[in-house]
């Protein structure tokens, strides 16, 4: 036989015999594939019965990369890990409801601690106790307190509500303080009432909240009419009535109130939707009122001229300016330590109100205004936020006015602290001492934990939290198990 017929003869043979394995081995796993699913190939079933055999596992085929280099395992680096969980924290509903209660609670905390080491000085030159300016913050703070609880509790009904009465006695106040006899004049401004003993009130801090309220609740009744695309209603009666209470301020000398209030209108006539021509000429208009005040007082001019400037001058008209800096400067990555500042004593005027951002940084440091920075951020994002995801056009302006308050006045109280802008004599908000500050700016935070708690999911998210709501659901989810009588 030729040597190719009987290699033939060989492969045949071969072959005829893999098969007749593969037909005595193959039925078994085929009927149990069957079962499970689709039918196995026989050389793969005969490979899994002759591992079967030999006690070892069948060799599963590994997906190696495209360069064939070795298996792909598709992981994900710890950053981008961190970076997605992080994202997911971020956009659940109550993230907004915590930022506002967390950032609002931590730099009323944080402010009380600063207000007693930066006024310990200030009442021992008064002959007063050390502790006293603190004790009527930490009653302010309590006070104020009680009412973030009350307004995050109050429905939106009850909070619109409020506007018309709440302006009414904003304005009624702010007329009696130019009465003679019952106002007060501290620091060369005509904005206090003296209500007996240690405690005066300055009825322009709630002029404020006042103004967000009425003009929230008058601009969302204009846009359920659809008034607002004619500017006649968006102008009249807001701009008016906002002019009235800048007039009243700047009767007593308040520029510092007046430049918020002004913000605030500016910041609901943008939310309203306001044109930029007509944006532009009411800015304008403020523009030139706010020179012409300026140029015509020399206390404001020279508090203009001390923008960056390093030396208090030949007249000491930049000490309180460039002291502020020397704090700053003293207190390096985390500043001498709590209670061991040196411009407190007698060199930094007012450090315990307009200036307590210094004190912080020269005894906490740089860390320290980071991290108050940090806070105030955080709570303007979130209203933010609470503005930008509502459907309630009341909400979306009185949470966007709010926002921009409380954004404002840091921004120009810590702004003149570093030289960057003119000293305005405005306080930072929940943090510097002043308990006519402290209870509006408090009430306008539980304003914005309520719209935080009004949003859909997070009213859900709020519902399931509660003890009730969790019992029931979890009666629901669990199944009744056979107790095994019979």
């Amino acid at each position: 036989m030729p040597a190719d017929e009987s290699s033939a003869a060989r492969g045949t043979g071969r072959s005829q015999a893999t098969a007749a394995i593969s037909r005595a081995l193959a039925p078994p796993l085929l009927a149990s594939a069957r079962l499970a699913g689709p039918p196995v190939p026989p050389g793969l079933a005969l490979r899994g019965r002759l591992a079967a055999g030999t006690g070892r596992r069948p060799a599963v085929p590994r997906s190696r990369g495209h360069d064939g280099s070795g298996p792909r395992t598709p992981r994900r680096s710890g950053v981008r890990r961190m970076y997605e969980q992080a994202r997911r924290a971020w956009d659940r509903p109550l993230t907004a409801y915590y930022l506002i209660l967390g950032a609002g609670l931590l730099i009323t905390v944080l402010g009380l601690v600063m207000v007693y080491s930066a006024s310990m000085i200030k009442a021992l030159e008064l002959d007063k106790p050390g502790t006293y300016f603190f004790r009527k913050q930490f009653l302010a703070a309590v006070i104020g307190s009680a009412l973030l609880v009350i307004a995050s509790r109050m429905p939106v009904k009850l909070h619109r509500a409020l506007a018309y009465p709440l302006l009414m006695g904003t304005v009624f106040l702010m007329v009696l303080v130019q009465v003679p006899g019952i106002g007060m004049s501290v620091n060369g401004n005509q904005n206090w009432l003296y209500l007996g003993g240690p405690f005066q009130l300055q009825p322009s801090e709630f002029g404020k909240l006042a103004l967000i309220l009425w003009s929230a609740d008058l601009l969302a009744r204009k846009q359920d009419r659809r008034l607002l695309t004619q500017w006649k209603h968006m102008l009249v009666p807001l701009v008016p009535v906002a002019f009235i209470l800048l007039g009243l301020i700047m009767l007593g000398g308040d520029m510092g109130t007046a430049i918020i209030l002004t913000a605030i209108l500016f910041g609901l006539l943008w939310l309203a939707g306001a044109p930029t021509r007509l944006f532009a000429g009411v800015l304008a208009v403020a523009g030139v009122l706010a020179f012409l005040l300026i140029k015509t007082s020399p206390n404001r001019m020279s508090r203009l001229s001390c923008m960056g400037v390093s030396e208090p001058g030949p007249d000491g008209s930049c000490w309180q300016a460039v002291h502020g800096i020397y704090a700053l400067a003293s207190g390096g990555w985390f500043g001498s330590g709590l209670g061991a500042s040196v411009e407190k004593w007698g060199q930094l005027p007012e450090p315990h109100t307009d200036f307590i951002f210094a004190i912080t940084g020269e005894e906490l440091g740089l860390a320290g205004t980071l991290s108050v920075l940090a806070l105030f951020a955080a709570l303007g994002y979130a209203g933010i936020r609470v503005a930008g995801r509502t459907e309630d056009p009341f909400v979306r302006y009185a949470a966007g006015g709010v926002t921009t308050w409380i954004t404002v006045q840091a921004v120009i109280n810590i702004g003149a602290v570093l030289g960057l802008l003119p000293i305005a004599g405005v306080p930072l908000p929940l943090f510097s001492y002043g308990g006519s500050a402290l209870l509006p700016t408090m009430f306008a935070v539980g304003l914005l934990i309520a719209f935080a708690r009004e949003e859909p999911a997070a009213k859900a998210a709020l519902a399931m939290r509660r003890p009730g709501v969790r019992w029931k659901t979890m009666r629901r989810r669990v199944k009744k198990r056979p107790s095994g009588e019979r």
